[in-house]
C-alpha cells in the first residue's frame, strides 16, 4: 500500500502501493507492510528549475542524465524512467540513504546534493524505532526538527530500502497534488538543504525515517 499524508490538512489520504509523504501542522500518518513507502512535508516545498530534461542510456538498463545537460542549472522536471544503479554500498546505511537521494537529484534532474544531518541522525533513528512499535507513520512527526518526512514502513532490509524504497518514492514525479507526489516533492524540493536518515530494525522489518530540513 502507498500512502500519503500532508500534514498541513487535517487529513490522511491512502493512496496505490508503496510510499508515503508527509507535511508539518498536524500528526498522523500511516503505516504499512513490506513494500510500502509512506511521507510527509511542511510547506508544500517547490523546485526552482531551468532547462528541459534529456536523457541518455547508461549500463544495465538504466536511464540517467548526460553530464553535460547539468550546465544550465536543474531541469525543469526528471528524466523520465530514470533509475541509476545505486552505488556500491559505504557499510554505514545513513550515508548510503543520504547518497542515494542526491543521486536521484543530480543524476535525474541535476539539482544541488543535500547535506547529510548528522545532528538528526540519532533522533530519526529513535523516531523510526518509536513509529515502528506502534505501526503508524509520521505518528512522531516533527519531533526531530524536521519540515518533511517521508517513510519506509516494514521493508526487508536497509538495502533494500535504499535501492528500492528510494526508487519508488522518486517514480511518483513530477507533478502535483502533493497526496500524490509528495514522496517526489520532499525529495527534489530545493527548499531543504540538508536530510537525516533513520532505521529501525526488528523481527517485522526495517522502518526507515528519512526526515528533510532548511
Amino acid at each position: 500500500m502507498m500512502r500519503a499524508l500532508l500534514l498541513s490538512l487535517p487529513f490522511v489520504l491512502t493512496a496505490a502501493f508503496g510510499c508515503s509523504d508527509d507535511a508539518e501542522n498536524d500528526g498522523g500518518g500511516g503505516a504499512g507492510g513490506s513494500g510500502d513507502t509512506t511521507g510527509a512535508s511542511q510547506n508544500g516545498p517547490s523546485t526552482t528549475t531551468k532547462s528541459g530534461p534529456s536523457t541518455t542510456k547508461t549500463g544495465g538498463g538504466t536511464t540517467t542524465g548526460n553530464p553535460d545537460m547539468c550546465q544550465n542549472g536543474p531541469l525543469a522536471e526528471p528524466i523520465a524512467g530514470c533509475a541509476p544503479t545505486p552505488a556500491a554500498s559505504s557499510g554505514d546505511p545513513h550515508q548510503d540513504c543520504v547518497d542515494r537521494i542526491n543521486q536521484f537529484r543530480w543524476e535525474c534532474q541535476c539539482l544541488p546534493p543535500l547535506q547529510r544531518w548528522t545532528e538528526a541522525e540519532g533522533c530519526t533513528d529513535d523516531q523510526a524505532a518509536d513509529d515502528q512499535a506502534i505501526n503508524q507513520a509520521h505518528s512522531h512527526f516533527p519531533a526531530c526538527g524536521e519540515s518533511a518526512q517521508n517513510t519506509c514502513p516494514n521493508w526487508g532490509s536497509e538495502s533494500e530500502v535504499v535501492e528500492g524504497c528510494l526508487q519508488m518514492m522518486w517514480d511518483e514525479g513530477p507533478g502535483q497534488p502533493f497526496e500524490e507526489h509528495g514522496h517526489y516533492i520532499n525529495m527534489s524540493s530545493t527548499g531543504y538543504t540538508k536530510v537525516a536518515c533513520g532505521f529501525s530494525s526488528t523481527n517485522d522489518g526495517v522502518w526507515a525515517n528519512q526526515n528533510f530540513s532548511q
